[in-house]
This record gives structure tokens, sequence and C-alpha cells, in this order.
């Protein structure tokens, strides 16, 4: 199975100056758990975490003021959408993220999460254990 079978085709696109609580926003109306944040100014494509926005929440800062642009993690592991679920699974895995952003030749065109790859596999691992109990 590829990653272009499990992503999230929902891409949230914000920009630096959005502050926290736009992205939470942003983030919840659309339920996902990551934004891709385009930042021109900083190289390009980085990625907006809800551990992000929980980890500054959780050392006091203001979600009002406190922008994309300061809490965005731009060493960022990108996936193609040919790539299979074990190669981004083990990209997390080395990486110790649960997102990956997908690209293809003209920009981000999906989120890969964990919880989408575990969708994707659960089923097979339920029709193997069926099979082997």
């Amino acid at each position: 199975m590829l990653v272009s079978d499990a992503m999230s085709t929902v891409v949230l696109t914000i920009g630096p100056a959005h502050t926290l609580r736009q992205a939470a926003r942003l983030m919840s109306a659309r339920r996902i758990g990551a934004a891709v944040v385009l930042d021109p100014d900083a190289g390009g494509l980085g990625i907006l975490t809800e551990r992000d926005i929980l980890n500054s929440l959780g050392a006091g800062q203001d979600p009002d003021r406190e922008t994309a642009h300061a809490h965005t993690t731009t060493d960022v592991v990108f996936a193609a959408p040919e790539w299979t679920l074990a190669k981004a699974a083990t990209a997390m895995s080395r990486g110790g993220f649960r997102h990956l952003i997908v690209l293809d030749g003209t920009g981000p065109v999906g989120v890969v999460s964990v919880r989408d790859i575990i969708r994707c596999w659960a089923p097979a691992r339920e029709s193997a254990d069926a099979l082997a109990g």
C-alpha cells in the first residue's frame, strides 16, 4: 500500500504570522493534527502540529501572541505519494514525528499521519489474525 492510498488530501496551509490560536481553530475545524506553514522568507515549507501548540500552552505562552513562525518545524522530512507505507512509517519512527507532508512536483498534495497508516494496516492485520486463528 502506498502513501497516496492513506494520506489525507485536506492540506491546511497557513502563514508564519498566524497565531497559535488561529492555527488551532483552523486545525480543529478541519479535524486535522498538522498544518503546512508556507514561509517564503524562511526557506519554504514547514509543519506546525498539535503537539507544537500543546507544548507552547504547557510552557505558559499566550496563544494569541505566539505565532506559527516561532513554533514551526522547518527541518522537515517530506514523503512522496509513491512511497510505501512501510517507508513512511520508518521515516516517522527514525525522526520521532507523527506527520509527513506529501509532496509531488507541484507542492504539498497531502499529509500522512501515523493514524492514517494504522487505519490502512489494521484491517489487513485483523484479516491475517482471523486466518491464523
